[in-house]
């Protein structure tokens, strides 16, 4: 994960899966829930400046067979807050997802995300 100076508190991933239409941003946000939605980060405040988690930043990584067509911005908008920055790379799964829809249509995307929760305030 790229960025300044950042230590991770916390790391969670998370699979999505687009399963016809190969939308490489609907697999990564629904990796990036998957992460997210089976966690809960109720004591981080006491680590943010003034416990404001808008202090909090969120760097997720997702990998698709196709970085280049993940909107980044639209996978950042399932955080609920923090300064939230998305890295799409190469990686993930495409795969024949068992039907005749045709090509754009034929094969299901796996996307694979990481998301590190953390502060650049703090040390190690």
């Amino acid at each position: 994960m790229s960025g300044g100076p950042f230590t991770p508190l916390f790391l969670e991933m998370g699979l999505g899966v687009d399963l016809v239409g190969e939308d490489m941003t609907k697999a990564s946000c629904r990796a990036a829930r998957e992460a997210i939605g089976r966690t809960s980060l109720p004591g981080i405040g006491v680590l943010l400046p003034d416990g404001d988690r808008s202090h909090m930043q969120v760097r997720v990584e997702v990998a698709v067979p196709r970085p280049e067509e993940v909107d980044t911005a639209v996978v950042a908008a399932v955080f609920p807050y923090g300064q939230i920055a998305v890295t799409a790379v190469t990686g993930g799964l495409r795969t024949h997802n068992g039907t005749d829809y045709g090509p754009g249509q034929d094969h299901l995307i796996v996307a694979v995300a990481v998301v590190a929760v953390g502060s650049p305030e703090i040390t190690r």
